[in-house]
């Protein structure tokens, strides 16, 4: 048996980009930077070390989502991690992403108009439809 499932939280590295497959589903990209902190052994002093994500979401969800996320927006997402590979100019190229179930939104102003930040459970979306 294996697991695979991933829980982050961290703020948005650009605007997400909502389009949609070849059957129309939509399909929401943006990247999250999740800080690692190190002490630097030099100076004593603590550092933040970024971890760029790029997270994936599937659905009618994935365009409400979108309504509500900018740069910078903080999140916490859980979903599951996702190797891709393909070929372009004749060169292998491949990444490890985050497919999101679920969402909710951590900054204040991303927040839809309920004082609550709103969890989405993506996981009724098929994520493996190819676009």
């Amino acid at each position: 048996m294996s697991i695979n499932k991933v829980m982050l939280t961290g703020n948005l590295t650009r605007d997400p980009d909502l389009r949609s497959t070849a059957g129309g589903m939509p399909v929401l990209g943006f990247g999250i930077a999740v800080n690692e902190r190190h002490k630097n052994n030099s100076t004593g002093e603590w550092e933040d070390h970024p971890n760029f994500i790029d997270c994936t979401m599937f659905g009618a969800r994935a365009q409400s989502v979108s309504r509500f996320l900018s740069k910078g927006s903080k999140v916490a997402i859980e979903g599951k991690l996702r190797w891709s590979q393909w070929e372009r100019d004749g060169q292998k190229r491949s990444k490890i992403e985050v497919i999101i179930d679920e969402i909710e939104f951590m900054s204040r102003n991303n927040q839809p108009e309920s004082e609550e930040a709103p969890v989405v459970d993506a996981s009724i979306y098929d994520t493996n439809i190819p676009f």
